[in-house]
């Protein structure tokens, strides 16, 4: 039985849902947030696991990218927020909190601002309301808060997602499925291969599983928990393809010029088809 780990966010339940329940393939799960499963992924805990592209690229030696299962795709990436109405922005602000040292987010505000922001890490979902509390304050929102700030009291400063898009051309890379190097690869590929049924399933039969889906999420809200879904799985989601590949391999480019992370290891990034 091989042990997983993934987050409570919708786009993660829906595609794990019938892999957790298929009894002819038995594996172990546990749910965290994205910023524990990237620190866990540093000491190797699970076999396979959810994690940033971010926190990734810190430890190519111990992990290898799965074709199926990336958050990654356009329209989709992080969005600096504020107060409504207010004038704080990245010249004067007090305090500025991302979801996480580890996190994508984090690497694409490093980029965006030439790695010259001083950022606090919070629990994604505890962002909106601390900037909320605060004077001068800034976050970097993910997940189902990009759907909910504006109703919430808040406002854009920039989407970090259409920068990076329109500055590279590439959809941002936020979150991949990652399996240890040490297992074999012909037991890497099944996974792969179950995975993918997973996902199938989930798109045949999306009602089974909205209480599961539901029970996890941070949000309740049917509207958004599908909102969420629908933008962050997506085809790259099924398979990476050509186009994933190339924009996981410009990321790591730009994170490793800007020093961001050291240069990794040479090893294969991706575990392939066969």
């Amino acid at each position: 039985m091989i042990s997983l780990a993934y987050s409570p966010c919708p786009n993660d339940t829906f595609l794990f849902y019938h892999l957790i329940r298929n009894a002819s393939y038995p594996v172990k799960e546990e749910l965290y947030d994205v910023e524990n499963l990237n620190e866990f992924a540093f000491q190797g805990k699970f076999p396979v696991t959810k994690l940033s592209f971010a926190a990734y690229f810190q430890i190519i030696d111990k992990y290898i990218l799965l074709e199926t299962g990336s958050a990654l795709g356009r329209g989709c990436g992080p969005l600096l927020i504020r107060k409504k109405n207010s004038k704080t922005d990245l010249t004067n602000y007090k305090k500025l909190y991302i979801p996480g040292m580890l996190t994508t987010a984090n690497l694409l505000l490093s980029l965006y601002t030439n790695g010259k922001h001083n950022p606090s890490a919070l629990r994604y979902d505890e962002i909106i309301p601390k900037v909320m509390s605060e004077e001068d304050s800034l976050g970097v929102i993910i997940h189902e808060e990009r759907f909910t700030y504006k109703g919430r009291g808040m406002e854009k400063v920039v989407d970090l997602g259409e920068w990076w898009e329109e500055s590279t051309g590439y959809p941002i890379p936020l979150g991949a499925i990652a399996i240890r190097r040490d297992i074999p690869k012909d037991e890497a590929l099944k996974f792969q291969t179950n995975l993918r049924q997973s996902l199938s399933a989930a798109y045949a039969e999306p009602k089974e599983m909205m209480d599961y889906i539901r029970t996890n999420s941070q949000n309740k809200e049917d509207a958004v928990i599908k909102s969420h879904i629908n933008l962050y799985v997506n085809e790259f989601t099924k398979n990476l393809g050509k186009e994933g590949h190339e924009a996981v391999e410009y990321l790591l480019k730009r994170a490793i010029e800007a020093g961001f992370i050291k240069k990794p290891t040479p090893l294969p990034l991706f575990l392939g088809e066969s």
